[in-house]
């Protein structure tokens, strides 16, 4: 991840906080709370009408929800005071991002693979449940939204904010700004197919453009590495798209060949840094397919081959040095290294200046 977003705190965070409700205060209470009933529900009000709402209105997707919370309820109170603690120990894991994506020791993790070993009846029911969550048929019921906002107003207000206008995960793509009437869509980092608890964690949720949310990421597991031929499967370090502290990654191009003109992505090496975020860097580049993409940039009309052109032609029209143009990219790179894809365009230049490229002006 090339840079992190800035948490924008919003309305709809409600929902998150409705769920932790559901799941603490009532099915976790279960065992002793008797009968399912709205009065579970008395010591969160908005959250009391909302349940009443769904319990006596005619929407669909409300009466689902209300039989959903009140079916897991009832698995909840077949289990033991030590199988809940585990599942509160798995709820709470699951909504610490950051210490997830750090792979922090102790914090536990729990797919719904992972619950399916003991309960499978649950594990089922928890992912009908929580993958609805996001769906837009529950989150535009009128009695909703009026205590949780939209999602498109929490992404105009996340745009205010965040205004690079690049997709962090990989620089290239411009992702839609305050100035536009539609938005991204919002990647789940930790995938709702596999994870439960949190699909309506506003920490979980991140703009990404299409290409890396759809075409690459897709429903891959940042956390646990692809498993391996013996088939082992471990966790690994993942940026956190929320982390305060800033990093920065370094790239270093190198060039096989002169032949820019055929230049194929075998010709081109590249090396990421810094080593104190390896295993981070290791996953970003796995997950978001960031080598194949930055060669394909590189190879490209449009990339390498035409930064190439403004030094060799346009430059050279001017009259200029070429190492006046990359002392100038330097400094843009400095100050804006996503515009115009500087961050690749400088290190690309670098390239085909050792490789003697610069040298026929």
């Amino acid at each position: 991840m090339l840079f992190t977003y800035t948490y924008v705190p919003h309305q709809m965070e409600r929902m998150q906080r409705f769920v932790n409700f559901i799941f603490y205060q009532v099915w976790c209470r279960s065992r002793k709370a008797g009968e399912y009933d709205l009065a579970l529900f008395d010591a969160n009000p908005p959250l009391k009408e909302i349940m009443t709402s769904f319990a006596y209105g005619d929407t669909e997707a409300g009466d689902r929800f209300s039989s959903q919370v009140q079916a897991i309820y009832k698995s909840f109170s077949e289990l033991s005071r030590e199988q809940i603690a585990q599942f509160k120990r798995w709820y709470q894991g699951n909504n610490n991002l950051e210490k997830v994506c750090a792979n922090t020791p102790n914090t536990q993790l729990a797919r719904y693979a992972d619950i399916a070993v003991n309960h499978k009846k649950l594990s089922d029911q928890l992912g009908t449940f929580f993958k609805g969550l996001y769906s837009q048929s529950l989150l535009d019921l009128a009695s909703l939204r009026a205590k949780i906002g939209d999602i498109d107003d929490h992404y105009k207000n996340f745009v205010q904010i965040n205004k690079v206008g690049k997709c962090p995960f990989c620089g290239i793509s411009d992702l839609l700004g305050e100035y536009h009437t539609k938005r991204e869509a919002y990647d789940h980092y930790l995938p709702k197919a596999l994870y439960p608890f949190n699909s309506i964690n506003f920490r979980n949720l991140v703009p990404t453009c299409h290409y890396c949310n759809s075409s690459y990421k897709t429903s891959k597991n940042p956390v646990y590495m692809p498993q391996d031929p013996a088939g082992a499967v471990r966790r690994r370090a993942v940026f956190y798209p929320y982390k305060s502290v800033t990093h920065s990654i370094e790239l270093q191009v190198t060039l096989q060949t002169s032949d820019i003109e055929n230049l194929a992505p075998n010709d081109i090496a590249l090396q990421f840094g810094p080593d104190t975020i390896a295993e981070e860097i290791d996953t970003w580049k796995e997950i978001y397919g960031i080598e194949e993409r930055y060669k394909a940039k590189f190879c490209g009309g449009n990339g390498g081959k035409y930064w190439l052109v403004q030094v060799l032609d346009e430059w050279r029209m001017d009259g200029r040095n070429p190492s006046d143009f990359l002392t100038t990219l330097e400094r843009q790179t400095r100050n804006r290294p996503y515009a115009d894809c500087n961050f690749l365009r400088k290190p690309f230049l670098d390239a085909c200046e050792a490789r003697g490229l610069l040298q026929d002006l």
